[in-house]
């Protein structure tokens, strides 16, 4: 392929020597896509407009950052205060990092509904929870770096569940910290990760593009395109579609930076670091609760870490457990069901985590955390076996145009 013809003359003399325009042509315009994607597809793109978002204002941030235990709240505090628009900028990361999770938790849940997991896609779903555990390790490593109260104690406690392992556990512990005791060392080498692991993340986000465009996207009928009748080009169709999305979604965005920037954060984060004082109640930031529910749901403290774990792990053996040859969740009515059971169980978890874990709470954490791997690990391979899928259109095309029902 070659590049069009309308292109001026520079243009296609780089092209001839570094085709990128051809690429980036194939890949953008194009790329057919199914022509029945609805707008749960639109937060694959969010994401990665807020990767991008994250990793400007982060850059930004840096410049004006000092990774010490005696200087990092004084730091921030001067740049909420003293560099221009320094404020704005801190409020679009903190605020950046929830509503990274937010996308990346429904485009998760929508893989779920749809199947998107299943074959040929297995490596593609595999390569988005890896994303998610890195974008998880950096959340935490850039939660510290305020160093206020729940920054320092949510270290302590965080880093502290690695002394669970067996024999070498707590030389982890001391080689995360530096040292003895969470301190300066401890904050440089955060700072030095926080700020790596986003590019690691832009190149593992490169592999998952490079997966879905290999098999194509799924789509809401979770069958296969029969042919050239099931696709349009990805521009400027779904580029229309991205962009009305990321419009009501900067709206939303704006609204809580600007109105409301606290709204999702801890106040105890306003309080300078005290080793010499515990808080009441630590808790880590709302999109880490459900697994800190996880953890905290037995008393044996590497039980409540593999379990921990074994919360995401689960995720990556997903598309063996389920052994449905139908992927979307339409044509399976028991499996719907229990999709909206999953998802209420982790708003609970979600709830739970943010609870102290004693009495009726610890109890409902506990059925919440079991309910979750029976879901997975029982629940979706019998439905699989027991389950009478709807009947299948025969392709996208007859369905779109309201040939067929489904």
């Amino acid at each position: 392929m070659t590049a069009p013809a309308s292109q001026n003359r520079l243009v296609r003399w780089i092209d001839h020597r570094l085709p990128i325009f051809t690429f980036i042509n194939h890949e953008l315009h194009e790329y057919p896509t199914p022509k029945n994607l609805n707008y749960w597809w639109n937060f694959g793109s969010l994401a990665g407009i807020m990767l991008v978002i994250m990793i400007a204002t982060g850059i930004v941030l840096a410049m004006q950052y000092t990774p010490h235990a005696t200087l990092a709240f004084d730091s921030v505090e001067r740049i909420m205060r003293d560099v221009n628009w320094g404020w704005m900028i801190r409020y679009i990361h903190m605020n950046g990092a929830s509503f990274f999770f937010i996308v990346t938790y429904i485009h998760i849940f929508r893989g779920l509904y749809f199947g998107s997991y299943k074959e040929p896609r297995e490596l593609l779903w595999m390569l988005g929870v890896v994303i998610l555990l890195l974008m998880m390790a950096t959340a935490f490593m850039g939660y510290v770096l305020p160093w206020g109260q729940m920054s320092f104690w949510g270290a302590t406690v965080i880093t502290n569940l690695f002394s669970a392992i067996p024999g070498v556990g707590e030389h982890i512990v001391t080689w995360l910290w530096g040292g003895f005791a969470v301190d300066n060392p401890t904050l440089n080498r955060f700072f030095s990760l926080h700020y790596l692991l986003p590019f690691v993340i832009v190149g593992v986000v490169v592999l998952h593009l490079v997966a879905l465009h290999t098999h194509g996207s799924n789509n809401p009928l979770g069958i296969d395109r029969k042919g050239p009748q099931d696709s349009i080009p990805f521009h400027p169709y779904y580029t229309a579609k991205d962009a009305f999305g990321i419009g009501v979604f900067l709206i939303i965005f704006c609204a809580f930076v600007f109105y409301a920037p606290n709204f999702l954060g801890d106040p105890a984060n306003y309080i300078p670091a005290n080793p010499l004082s515990t808080p009441e109640h630590i808790v880590p930031e709302w999109y880490f609760l459900p697994f800190y529910a996880i953890l905290r749901s037995v008393p044996d403290k590497l039980v409540g870490v593999l379990l921990m774990f074994g919360a995401i792990a689960v995720l990556f053996i997903l598309p063996w457990l389920d052994t449905s040859r139908v992927r979307s969740a339409r044509f399976r009515p028991k499996y719907k069901w229990f999709f909206w059971l999953l998802l209420a169980d982790c708003i609970a978890l979600g709830y739970l985590g943010h609870q102290p874990p004693e009495g009726l709470m610890l109890i409902l954490g506990r059925l919440a955390t079991a309910y979750y791997f029976i879901h997975f690990l029982i629940i979706v391979p019998l439905l699989g076996i027991i389950e009478r899928p709807l009947p299948l259109p025969t392709s996208i095309s007859a369905a779109v145009l309201g040939k067929e029902k489904h």
